[in-house]
């Protein structure tokens, strides 16, 4: 917990000093986006690996604003950048779910009926198409206000778990 709220202070930090100093992209749309500005976003992915606490689109967002793009183009490229993992997840929590334990069971796998099946479809639907319309605010949002009240948030986050730690509480 000690590297996690560690992790929490300091990406809050780095988040505010990026959204501060950073304020004149060269990159103003995704589309414009270069081959180096993509490796660097992507490989910036691996401090949320590797550091517990520090957030995927945190690290990637942050990097997309160092290598110039706008913040909306560095958001966009995280989201997309989330997608095959978001989907990887989704489909081994899936499995896990539908097919648990067949092959000891010696039952049949995904054995769900009809009406189990379209209860999952109307919620994978509903499920996207509310992410659109909170992508699309999201959006909207950080363009008018950036990304300094969610450095504010990670800030307070960060201190009041090193200060619980500290204490003994946790």
């Amino acid at each position: 917990l000690w590297i996690m709220g560690s992790a929490l202070l300091i990406g809050g930090i780095v988040m505010w000093i990026v959204d501060a100093l950073f304020t004149r992209p060269r990159t103003m749309h995704m589309e414009e986006m270069t081959l180096p500005q993509a490796i660097w976003i992507g490989a910036a992915q691996i401090l949320s690996a590797v550091f517990p606490g520090t957030s995927r689109s945190m690290s990637t967002i942050a990097a997309g604003q160092v290598a110039g793009m706008s913040r909306p183009a560095a958001l966009e490229f995280s989201f997309f950048l989330s997608m095959p993992t978001m989907f990887v997840a989704t489909g081994y929590d899936f499995l896990k779910t539908v097919m648990p334990h067949h092959h000891e069971q010696n039952i049949a796998p995904l054995t769900m009926n009809p009406h189990e099946w379209i209860v999952l479809t109307i919620g994978f639907v509903v499920s996207f198409f509310v992410a659109l319309a909170v992508v699309a605010w999201f959006m909207k949002w950080v363009r008018a206000r950036g990304f300094a009240p969610f450095a504010l948030y990670r800030i307070v986050l960060g201190i009041g778990l090193l200060l619980l730690l500290a204490r003994g509480v946790m």
